[in-house]
């Protein structure tokens, strides 16, 4: 028997490819009367590039610059989630009410989409992939592919349509 879907975890890049994986997420609340829960990554600097920063900050100046842009840069951020889904939805104010929470976290995305799918007790992860040329219509973008790796949940990787979309982060 398959299990009832109550929880969605669509989990987002920004991308104009995760924007239109957004309305997977929504058909799929909307057939199975589920929540979905909004998730973006913001990844750490690489070691290489706290390095390289750091041939012209110390450490002290780098974490402190670090600090003060994060809070700022994850409420932006989660604002602008917000503002896609509320244009998204704007017709459907039922389905606006399906979106349970906006979350910004920091780390590694295919760890923090895992952590979060369970601690939030998601049923399935919804996720857009992207296709940049003729090996990457081979093989899925890296954190899909992690994710895909690590995890038995059912998981909803969608590729980028061939034809232009109507959806898109970019003006938000």
């Amino acid at each position: 028997m398959i299990p009832r879907i109550k929880k969605i975890l669509y989990a987002t890049d920004l991308s104009k490819n995760s924007a239109y994986a957004f309305r997977y997420a929504i058909n799929s609340a909307q057939k199975h009367d589920a929540k979905i829960y909004i998730l973006h990554v913001v990844e750490k600097l690489s070691p290489s590039a706290e390095g390289l920063i750091s041939m012209f900050l110390d450490r002290e100046t780098l974490a402190k610059l670090q600090a003060e842009k994060k809070e700022e840069q994850m409420r932006r951020i989660h604002q602008r989630l917000s503002e896609f889904a509320k244009r998204e939805l704007q017709e459907d104010s039922e389905t606006m009410n399906r979106v349970a929470d906006i979350l910004v976290v920091e780390g590694d995305p295919a760890t923090e989409i895992l952590q979060k799918a369970e601690e939030l007790g998601c049923d399935i992860i919804v996720m857009g992939t992207h296709s940049h040329g003729i090996i990457e219509q081979t093989f899925l973008g890296s954190v899909a592919e992690r994710v895909l790796e690590r995890t038995r949940k059912p998981i909803y990787v969608i590729p980028i349509p061939e034809e232009d979309t109507d959806i898109t982060f970019r003006d938000i």
